[in-house]
């Protein structure tokens, strides 16, 4: 099989493109940022857009199927138009080229985001209340994949709704508490006895081609993901500070007053926009925001993770130690158009002849 992989330079795409490798599979990636030197050869690399038409077409010429992980996903620097741009008006662009050119498999990756602020636990027939740019936007591609779906003809589609995702590679939430208990830095706060549901990488995606590979999938299912059982955050930093061969503090801030302290950057955050490590929102999602997710839908269907969650924790933390605390994240913020984009059949921004194109416009 070949397939297409958008986003296969991000975090979870190369693990996706990874596995696929590994299984014999051929895969052409289409992201704006190129695969890191280290990463699996793809067939084809497309640097370009999602949003894009003819960079898209370019990506599934010679291809299979699809597995779409592009997205527009950060909490700072996005606009809301752009996030319905990329993960809605992207994914009805893909799934109408796919339709031209005949392919009727599709991978969506999408989000327990999606769920919002309805009420916990969340499983995949929960009500959906998204209370984020984000999670209302992946919401909307679900919904233009299932109406993909409804025209049939075999077109089959199974969306992924991941949890947070953690692993080695991965500089967002849990690579920043990692830091900051190696450093010194970590203050807990409250009695951080709040669930916090996450999921492992690897984990992730065994479960993706585990349920991709099922011969009896229906036109479209959706399936949760999140490792279990779940862990508190209390739990959470402990077991980075016994990966870290420390002994956890037994003393902790009250949550009044570390809310109050960090009234100062909360200010700062309003008036330049920046992302700052430090704010009452990361405060209260760390000590007493809960969020709780089932996955019994994936495991019901006969798989089983190869990795504990705590196992995947002591993993992460191994990679910050031998080599991530030196690394600098490449932080992927889609842009507001789309730039042109280039075709490298080497697979790689180096290998083989480079050809530029300009981009569709946008309609």
């Amino acid at each position: 099989m070949h397939y297409l992989v958008t986003g296969g330079s991000g975090f979870i795409g190369r693990y996706v493109c990874e596995r696929l490798a590994a299984r014999g599979d051929r895969f052409t990636i289409l992201d704006l940022v190129p695969p890191d030197a280290d990463a699996p050869a793809a067939a084809r690399f497309v640097q370009g857009d999602v949003r894009d038409e003819r960079a898209v077409r370019a990506a599934l010429e010679g291809c299979d199927a699809v597995f779409h992980l592009a997205a527009a996903h950060h909490d700072f620097g996005i606009a809301r138009d752009t996030y319905f741009d990329v993960n809605e008006r992207g994914t009805a662009l893909l799934c109408d080229a796919m339709d031209d050119v005949g392919l009727p498999e599709l991978c969506f990756y999408s989000s327990v985001a999606i769920y919002g602020d309805a009420p916990e636990p969340h499983h995949e027939d929960s009500p959906t209340a998204p209370n984020n740019n984000y999670g209302a936007s992946k919401l909307a591609g679900e919904r233009v994949v299932r109406r993909w779906t409804e025209r049939g003809d075999g077109r089959r589609a199974l969306v992924i709704r991941p949890t947070i995702t953690f692993g080695r590679r991965n500089y967002a939430n849990m690579y920043s508490l990692i830091r900051q208990i190696a450093g010194g830095t970590f203050l807990p706060v409250g009695a951080m006895e709040n669930v916090k549901s996450l999921s492992y990488v690897e984990n992730l995606v065994d479960a993706t081609l585990f349920l991709w590979d099922r011969r009896d999938r229906g036109a479209f299912e959706a399936y949760n993901w999140v490792e279990k059982p779940d862990m508190s955050s209390r739990q959470i930093a402990d077991a980075i500070y016994a990966s870290l061969g420390r002994t956890a503090p037994a003393w902790s801030v009250p949550l009044p007053l570390a809310l109050a302290l960090a009234t100062p950057f909360d200010l700062v955050i309003k008036l330049t926009g920046r992302n700052l490590p430090v704010s009452s929102m990361r405060i209260r999602k760390l000590a007493s925001e809960q969020t709780k997710f089932e996955s019994d839908k994936a495991r019901a269907a006969g798989f089983v993770p190869r990795h504990t969650l705590r196992e995947g924790i002591e993993a992460m933390v191994r990679w910050f130690v031998a080599e991530g605390r030196s690394r600098r994240p490449v932080w992927r913020v889609p842009p507001a158009v789309p730039p042109a984009f280039a075709v490298h059949p080497g697979g790689s921004r180096a290998d083989g002849p480079i050809d530029v194109r300009s981009p569709a416009p946008l309609t």
